[in-house]
């Protein structure tokens, strides 16, 4: 599969955020070309402000592994992710992130900050961004227009 179509399958769970009344952001996953975990935003849920789609993500992915590290794996998400993802990822030791819409607001990976490249970081995460970011970015305007 390719980078869009696993970002396909991120959309889709951003889509389910969306319809729960969460901001749409969506995450998956991905090792070795198989699903480890998929999820989205459920921060108003869970009365949990840490349930960004990311780290949904990597607790679910980490149980089921039984290893909080999380090597050689690619997660993909909607929204370029914010300081608290991007540290998350890094501490798992995610090998690639790939993300779909930049965040003029709090991106941390290219937008407001060069957040994998900060030197205090052990770990070095791979970052592809823009990916069906046109789709992305319109689940994020959609939302946010029909709450305005």
């Amino acid at each position: 599969m390719t980078h869009e179509d696993w970002m396909r399958l991120a959309i889709a769970q951003a889509s389910k955020a969306a319809a729960e009344g969460e901001v749409p952001v969506g995450a998956v996953l991905v090792y070795q070309q198989e699903i480890v975990a998929m999820s989205h935003n459920q921060p108003i849920q869970r009365s949990d402000p840490t349930a960004h789609a990311e780290i949904q993500v990597l607790r679910a992915a980490a149980e089921k592994l039984q290893n909080y590290r999380l090597p050689d794996t690619t997660l993909y998400v909607t929204l370029e992710p914010c300081l608290m993802c991007l540290g998350a990822m890094v501490h798992a030791r995610v090998h690639t992130c790939v993300f779909g819409a930049f965040d003029p607001k709090s991106g941390a990976v290219m937008t407001k900050m060069l957040g994998f490249e900060l030197p205090v970081h052990n770990h070095a995460v791979k970052t592809v961004g823009g990916i069906l970011a046109i789709e992305c970015a319109g689940l994020l305007q959609e939302f946010f227009r029909a709450r305005r």
